[in-house]
């Protein structure tokens, strides 16, 4: 079943189409997790993976801060490795996520599964039908999924890294290989977000969190080409779509031709130049996270420089460049929110 349209009455939907908005539009990534007291609650009683396969607690774990914050988007609890167990992998987290027997070499291909992660991840869609029940149409629901070569990285490294060493010489020395399982990641994850949108997703982010580790031929060669080929099967879903990297902005004309209509972009860049790289793409950023544990001041002076240089732009949706921190105070969370609202009503601009 395919998801009704969604209405352009919200704001966020509206700045990711890059039209008028009585404000700039704000959400967080990682707005629902550890810095919040209800989160930390559900933590003491169930592990992560508890939480993203069972539909009534993923929902619960969406909404809080949506009932806490003026916030312009809901974004559904999940993790972006679950496509991984679709494929055949076991996933842990101790506390990091870990993944037991990485693929090291091309012959380990041939342990992945291909089962249809539709229906394999039907948790997801469950979490995200009660979540826009919940909603009842106050903002709009985000789906999400990692992006190829971020799902990769974990698959090969079998857990964080911080130099991709294993991952790269994989994509370097085994071409054909890297290219069969960059292939076999992107069906996985059409299946999983087709799955989402259907269940009443109204707009889908795909997080390429390790890009930056990238050279910007390694991307090019490497990475994107499924890229494209997973946002070109995404563009029937009528829904918007957002590719968020880090550490991109060395390559940023290329990461944007990957076919998303919302660019997300880290604090590496000021958000003015990335207007400037990005015509005709909306942008979507670049608070770092690190500012919300700084004193009111200094966070509220950081916002309003990123205000500032977006003013006027249409397609402008106000974030952070990662996700919250766990040591955030929700204060915090709250007073920036409440900034930037203010910012746009106050005729500074709001991305209009």
């Amino acid at each position: 079943m395919k998801s009704p349209p969604p209405s352009l009455e919200s704001r966020f939907l509206r700045a990711c189409a890059r039209r008028d908005v009585d404000a700039v539009p704000v959400w967080f990534m990682r707005q629902a997790g550890r810095y919040l007291p209800g989160y930390r609650a559900l933590r003491t009683r169930h592990s992560i993976l508890d939480i993203a396969k069972t539909p009534e607690l993923a929902c619960e774990a969406t909404l809080e801060p949506i009932r806490k914050f003026a916030l312009d988007a809901a974004i559904i609890f999940a993790d972006i490795l679950l496509p991984l167990e679709a494929m055949g992998l076991r996933l842990s987290f101790v506390p990091a996520p870990r993944i037991e027997r990485p693929i090291r070499r091309p012959s380990d291909l041939k342990r992945l599964a291909s089962r249809p992660a539709g229906e394999s991840l039907a948790f997801v869609g469950e979490a995200i039908r009660l979540a826009r029940r919940e909603l009842d149409g106050k903002v709009p629901l985000i789906g999400f999924a990692g992006a190829p070569f971020t799902l990769a990285s974990y698959m090969i490294e079998g857990g964080p890294s911080r130099d991709f060493l294993l991952t790269k010489a994989f994509l370097r020395e085994n071409p054909g290989a890297w290219t069969n399982l960059m292939e076999r990641i992107v069906r996985v994850t059409l299946s999983y977000l087709r799955m989402q949108a259907a269940s009443g997703a109204q707009a889908i982010q795909i997080f390429d969190s390790w890009a930056g580790a990238l050279s910007p031929e390694d991307y090019r060669a490497g990475v994107l080409p499924a890229t494209k080929r997973l946002f070109s099967g995404l563009k029937g879903l009528g829904v918007p779509l957002i590719y968020f990297g880090s550490g991109a902005s060395g390559f940023l004309e290329d990461f944007a031709s990957a076919g998303a209509g919302v660019i997300g972009i880290d604090w590496r860049i000021d958000i003015g130049e990335a207007f400037r790289r990005l015509p005709g793409k909306a942008v979507q950023g670049n608070l770092d996270p690190a500012l919300l544990l700084a004193p009111r001041p200094v966070l509220k002076k950081a916002a309003l420089r990123i205000l500032r240089q977006a003013s006027g732009r249409r397609g402008f949706i106000f974030n952070l460049g990662h996700g919250i921190l766990p040591q955030t105070p929700p204060d915090n969370v709250r007073a920036l929110a409440e900034w930037v609202h203010q910012y746009g009503r106050q005729g500074s601009g709001g991305g209009g």
